[in-house]
């Protein structure tokens, strides 16, 4: 039975990715899951984002989705292996978006020199660098975390002077741990939107990669490959958000990350 992909996000930063992947794939069916009752994720243990990564997933299966991409890092870090290994039903698949970013990062460091910008769950988990050493075992890997960031943005913080001292701050931190980065992962989805703060403390010649448009392009590479999973995604070109949430709240402020008026409606999981 064919039906929707799923994308699930603790919150708004998974609509950073979903636009990305709606963009280069606008044929298929498509319904966004955000948790926003539960938010936020990155400074809860393994377990408890496991169990709730594991309940909207399958409130997506229940939805009818066959594939759900969870587009959030916390949730790929903490969750998605142990759902891929012990949890998945028959026909069913969930990828993250931790691996389609450390793959493809060799392709833009030229010095093996790679830093990481990330929540304090992501960053304790130790999975950006655990993935890119094991793709690219000569790529030195830098960690910081940034607790201040995703508030910033949620709080449509974007260009205020504090936004503009944090950033500086936490950039100036990264670069404390190596003067040599010529790239940075912005391993979370709320901080493309911090995207113009960032480069103005940011060395030019350092490249700045955010994960919707690695996402994007590694997904059209899965389907490609994986025929078995594509003929099992429906093609209506529909758009479903959901939210755990007050559902106004979430279509007030999905518009920031996904950059245009969404309608959405609540959902229990």
């Amino acid at each position: 039975m064919q039906g929707p992909i799923g994308v699930f996000d603790s919150g708004y930063g998974g609509l950073t990715v979903f636009k990305e992947i709606q963009k280069k794939l606008p044929q298929y069916d498509y319904i966004y899951l955000g948790d926003n009752a539960r938010i936020p994720y990155g400074i809860r243990s393994f377990e408890t984002v496991y169990e709730y990564t594991k309940e909207c997933v399958f409130k997506l299966f229940d939805l009818g989705c066959n594939l759900v991409i969870l587009a959030c890092n916390t949730a790929s870090a903490k969750a998605l292996r142990t759902i891929q290994q012990n949890d998945l039903p028959e026909g069913k698949k969930v990828l993250g978006v931790i691996r389609p970013t450390t793959e493809s990062i060799n392709e833009y460091t030229k010095n093996n020199k790679v830093g990481v910008l990330a929540t304090q769950g992501t960053v304790l988990s130790e999975s950006y660098k655990i993935e890119i050493n094991k793709f690219h075992p000569n790529i030195k890997v830098f960690q910081h975390a940034c607790p201040l960031w995703v508030p910033l943005v949620e709080n449509n913080e974007i260009n205020s002077k504090a936004a503009n001292n944090i950033v500086e701050k936490d950039i100036e931190h990264l670069f404390s741990l190596s003067s040599e980065i010529d790239t940075i992962v912005l391993a979370c989805t709320h901080y493309p939107l911090l995207l113009p703060v960032i480069k103005n403390y940011t060395p030019k010649n350092v490249t700045i990669l955010s994960q919707g448009e690695l996402v994007a392009n590694k997904l059209i590479k899965y389907l490609q490959h994986h025929t078995e999973v594509e003929t099992q995604c429906s093609k209506n070109g529909s758009l479903t958000f959901h939210t755990t949430d007050n559902a106004k709240n979430f279509e007030e402020n999905a518009t920031i990350f996904y950059g245009k008026p969404i309608i959405a409606s609540h959902i229990d999981v």
